[in-house]
């Protein structure tokens, strides 16, 4: 086979899960092949060079084979070679990390030790307020 949908491709060589998702992506201009966007129609060809942007980077590879029917994972490396420039990873290790450190104070789960201070403000008890206490205004 000398040439393949480009949808087809992405799914077949596992770039994407499933073929409408790579169809999407050629849709929304998230794949290019020298860098012009493609239609999930057309045509790929062996030496091509696919990008696909998956946020926050992109990713490049040379199509080896044009295959339409999806392949086991082992026999990926004969279908496309990753030739992503390594900036990009070091761009998607820095977002990775940047998650955490950036992170407002207060945003997301409560700590342990948060949960915690709003049990004691909600439980009466550990402020000393007791049943027994009640009875002792009423004298």
């Amino acid at each position: 086979m000398n040439e393949a949908r480009i949808d087809k491709w992405l799914w077949a060589s596992r770039i994407f899960k499933t073929r409408s998702i790579a169809a999407d992506a050629c849709k929304n201009g998230r794949v290019t092949i020298g860098g012009m966007n493609v239609k999930p129609s057309r045509p790929v060809k062996v030496g091509e060079v696919v990008s696909v942007r998956k946020p926050p980077i992109t990713y490049s590879f040379r199509v080896l084979q044009c295959i339409e029917q999806r392949v086991g994972a082992k026999l990926v490396p004969e279908i496309y070679e990753n030739v992503t420039d390594p900036k990009q990873y070091e761009l998607l290790e820095m977002s990775r990390i940047s998650g955490f450190v950036d992170r407002a104070r207060g945003t997301g789960r409560p700590t342990k030790r948060d949960r915690r201070q709003m049990d004691a403000f909600v439980d009466p008890v550990l402020f000393g307020f007791d049943e027994e206490d009640d009875d002792l205004d009423e004298d």
